[in-house]
């Protein structure tokens, strides 16, 4: 039941940043379940994601955003910074990421997208990699300088440093509201969603160097019981020449994605899994609005 003795706090909190800062891994962290996958490609998160956390008088949507796209062209990188700028204009707080010691043009370009934006926090990430903390004073003095940010907090997703702090000055920005969601729920995708989503992560990880990025996971046939589920999911790529890149030789590529993938599948959905993955063509797909809005694409 909620307290009436002080007001519920209930609001949308974006998380952008340039590709690679840490972004997934951050909201991960603050939900404190795996919403968001996480690779070091580029390009990893293609979706608007709502991560959820409830704590005492508050409840914190967090939208997990594309990193934002300067150098690629093409439809489906135009839709993703489309999907930048029209959550930037829907949140009441923003987290605008960078990673520890280093700026870029892009860090640069994005920053300047949030001149309309009340709140935005600057969140300095992977402070763990550094053994000296105090030779980040200089470059979170320079970077702040850039903004009139509401507050500045370095955190370490990996090693859970100051994510607490964080969410205290977010909580002080949300609006008075009613909690949007059940306390025990943590993110407002589909669970064939999140499957689809740790199988490709699982193809960016182990191929992600070698398969360009017009490949996407459809999950087509599902079947569940209490204590086993059945689950097949197609990879779908632009070229024929790619799909021997997929499946590696003697398909080992194929085995270790679909392996390592079931264990995490069995993991979230806390039963046995069969999983079954394979492989279609569909050229162009990337390229075609209507193609990436039938698999899901905003």
């Amino acid at each position: 039941m909620i307290d009436a003795r002080s007001p519920y706090r209930c609001g949308f909190v974006a998380v952008v940043g340039r590709p690679n800062v840490g972004k997934s891994t951050l909201m991960n962290a603050l939900i404190g379940a795996k919403v968001s996958i996480v690779s070091r490609k580029a390009q990893t998160t293609r979706h608007r994601i709502h991560g959820v956390f409830t704590r005492d008088r508050e409840q914190f949507v967090f939208v997990d955003t594309p990193g934002f796209q300067m150098r690629h062209g093409g439809t489906m990188n135009k839709m993703m910074n489309r999907v930048v700028s029209q959550t930037l204009s829907d949140v009441d707080v923003v987290l605008f990421v960078v990673e520890a010691g280093k700026w870029t043009t892009a860090d640069a370009t994005l920053l300047a997208m949030l001149g309309h934006c009340r709140h935005v926090i600057l969140v300095i990430s992977k402070v763990d990699l550094f053994k000296d903390k105090n030779s980040l004073f200089p470059f979170a003095g320079e970077v702040a300088a850039r903004h009139p940010f509401t507050a500045v907090v370095p955190v370490s997703s990996v090693k859970k440093v100051q994510l607490d702090t964080l969410l205290d000055e977010v909580a002080k920005y949300l609006p008075e509201n009613e909690p949007m969601f059940d306390e025990e729920m943590f993110t407002d995708r589909s669970v064939r969603f999140l499957v689809s989503e740790l199988i490709r992560e699982k193809i960016f990880r182990l191929v992600g160097d070698e398969l360009p990025y017009g490949c996407t996971v459809v999950i087509e046939q599902w079947e569940e019981s209490d204590d086993r589920a059945r689950i097949a999911a197609c990879v779908i790529v632009e070229r024929e020449t790619h799909r021997p890149i997929l499946l590696g030789a003697k398909g080992m590529h194929m085995k270790r994605i679909a392996t390592e993938a079931r264990v995490d599948i069995a993991d979230l959905l806390g039963k046995s899994v069969h999983l079954e993955v394979y492989i279609k063509v569909k050229k162009g797909w990337s390229d075609r609005e209507s193609s990436l809005r039938e698999l899901g694409y905003e």
